[in-house]
């Protein structure tokens, strides 16, 4: 299991980078668009990614005051992309330095709606990195719609062939 979860964790760092590389070019403008999709521009989409990425770490770190960070200022782009990849490095970090029972472990949360869960930390992460695909991928239609063409490919198999 770890194994796997810190290639995944690479793996976002990675894809993320990737993907705000192109954003970061493009003009404040081009990043607020508003685009048709879950979140209502590309600067949205990253900004939701941060605040699951930064929420799952407060729940797993058990904080009982859970902070989200786009509720508490008006964050830049550049600032979203490095409170981004400096998350990912604290996943990737924590991963490698997790034990199996660390992994295994399950620990209790309330989700933004007050509902209670329990569950295995390595579903959690599992899920935050698979939750991240799903947004980039929407971030990659977003780009398209903006006229935007040279865009990386950020899928899995890129990442393992690029090693």
């Amino acid at each position: 299991m770890k194994e796997i979860l810190s290639s995944y964790a690479s793996y976002n760092y990675w894809a993320n980078e990737h993907l705000l590389n192109v954003v970061l070019k493009l003009n404040e403008a081009q990043q607020e668009k508003i685009i048709e999709s879950s979140f209502s521009s590309v600067q949205k989409t990253f900004l939701h990614i941060w605040d699951a990425e930064n929420i799952w770490w407060q729940r797993m770190k058990l904080h009982e005051q859970i902070i989200v960070p786009s509720l508490n200022a008006n964050y830049s782009m550049q600032e979203i992309a490095n409170n981004i990849l400096q998350q990912d490095k604290q996943w990737i970090e924590w991963i490698n330095n997790a034990s199996e029972n660390q992994l295994q472990h399950v620990f209790a949360y309330y989700n933004l709606k007050k509902e209670y869960f329990k569950q295995p930390i390595w579903q959690a992460i599992h899920h935050l990195f698979n939750h991240s695909t799903y947004h980039r991928g929407q971030i990659v239609t977003m780009l398209r719609q903006l006229g935007i063409t040279k865009i990386p490919s950020t899928d899995f198999i890129n990442w393992i062939r690029k090693k």
